[in-house]
């Protein structure tokens, strides 16, 4: 059953996390992202944080067991080889606040992400361009 009143912010979200060592791991690639995407503007998704620039680029979760990333499926199918020992589904990296994923993958996957929406928000720009003419 969702919640009906749940967090609004990030802020909100991580306030929420009862796991210390979760929180801590969540904050720390809350930065990471933010590092990677300053411009990028924080939102809760289907009741996760989030970022969006040009649209959807990645959320993050807690879960009673492990944190999770979620970058989407063509991150994780092209760092297959990075990631093969964090529990992977597709679009979902798992990992224990002990052992997150690498700040310089974390870095790589947001910015590739980036470089996705901005093409995708191109080629949108340019059909409707041709439309109005």
């Amino acid at each position: 059953m969702m919640k009906k009143n749940g967090p609004k912010t990030i802020d909100g979200y991580l306030a929420d996390v009862k796991d210390a060592e979760h929180r801590k791991a969540l904050e720390k690639l809350r930065k990471q992202i933010r590092a990677a995407a300053p411009k990028a503007e924080e939102c809760i998704s289907y009741q996760l944080p989030a970022f969006r620039q040009d649209g959807m680029l990645v959320a993050f979760g807690d879960a009673v067991k492990h944190c999770a990333f979620y970058p989407g499926s063509k991150a994780i199918e092209r760092h297959g080889k990075e990631l093969e020992n964090f529990s992977l589904s597709k679009g979902t990296i798992r990992f224990q606040p002990g052992s997150p994923i690498p700040a310089t993958l974390v870095k790589a996957i947001v910015k590739e992400r980036l470089a996705e929406n901005q093409l995708k928000a191109k080629i949108k720009n340019e059909k409707k361009r041709g439309k109005s003419k």
